[in-house]
């Protein structure tokens, strides 16, 4: 065989040799990886993560800012007839009359959700007379009827508030006045807020309601609050699963301080923990009810 054969011979050997290596590595370096973050997969995580499901019986235990020196504790549900409720706005039947807004009107309360789908909202107190937030998405120049009521264990009216809207959307708070009868402890009583687009009334409105129960802390855990600064007061609360007392404690903090960049943290995270992530930018509105 002549040396140009040979030559041939040799480049035909070498060039199958490449062909079949590049033919065993062709399925590992072309073939296409599942795309797990396309845009739909990525929205469907972010979802499951802003609203992540809550076991029935297995309330969550919030963490906030401080690690574990500051943890909002949610209480397992009260015994009895699950409380129910509603915490964002919306309506039992039929459309509602008003507007959808960008962020519906909500309730800020903490909320779990059973196996069942079926929401409960409530959370507790420890004071006679506690005051309430909700964010309000409509405004003065809106022709509505606001109303909030609080019903006893056995539905009778408690109180009863027309609430006037403000110049813009925000965070509002609405308290039970010391003139009217106080919550007794260890007793349930239901609120709700409600927002009527229609003034004829024909079409439902779009309400919030929850439950409300007062309890009693330790006399050591009471004497801690007592002489406690603001700040430690509200991560007391916290801790203890108040979650009125807490709420309130760090709205007043941010009303007296509002640009504190440490007192907006914790009041973003506490509502993003609880599942409020696009109330918590929402600005708190002074001189409400």
């Amino acid at each position: 065989m002549n040396s140009n054969s040979q030559a041939i011979k040799l480049f035909l050997v070498v060039a199958f040799s490449c062909t079949s290596l590049l033919a065993s590595l062709t399925p590992v370096l072309a073939k296409p990886t599942p795309n797990r973050f396309d845009a739909k997969t990525i929205l469907a995580q972010a979802k499951t993560f802003n609203q992540p499901p809550i076991p029935s019986g297995s309330p969550p235990k919030i963490r906030l800012r401080g690690g574990g020196k500051r943890a909002f504790n949610q209480p397992p549900i009260p015994a009895g007839s699950p409380p129910g409720g509603r915490v964002r706005g919306g309506a039992k039947r039929g459309e509602p009359a008003c507007p959808t807004p960008k962020i519906d009107l909500t309730a800020l309360v903490p909320f779990t959700q059973e196996a069942n789908s079926v929401i409960n909202v409530w959370g507790q107190t420890t004071v006679e007379h506690p005051s309430w937030f909700f964010y309000v998405p409509y405004t003065k120049d809106s022709p509505y009827t606001v109303e909030f009521v609080l019903q006893d264990p056995d539905a009778n009216e408690v109180y009863k508030k027309a609430i006037a809207l403000s110049d813009k959307p925000g965070v509002i708070r609405v308290s039970l006045p010391s003139t009217t009868p106080g919550l007794a402890v260890d007793k349930q009583y239901r609120w709700f807020f409600t927002i009527n687009c229609d003034k004829q009334k024909n079409s439902p409105p779009s309400f919030v309601e929850g439950v409300i129960k007062r309890v009693n802390l330790s006399q050591p855990t009471l004497k801690e609050i007592e002489t406690a600064e603001p700040l430690k007061r509200y991560a007391i609360y916290a801790q203890n699963g108040i979650w009125y007392e807490a709420l309130t404690t760090l709205a007043e903090l941010r009303e007296k301080n509002p640009q504190d960049p440490t007192l907006k943290a914790e009041w973003r995270n506490l509502l993003s923990s609880i599942r409020l992530d696009d109330v918590a930018e929402e600005p708190i509105l002074p001189g409400t009810p």
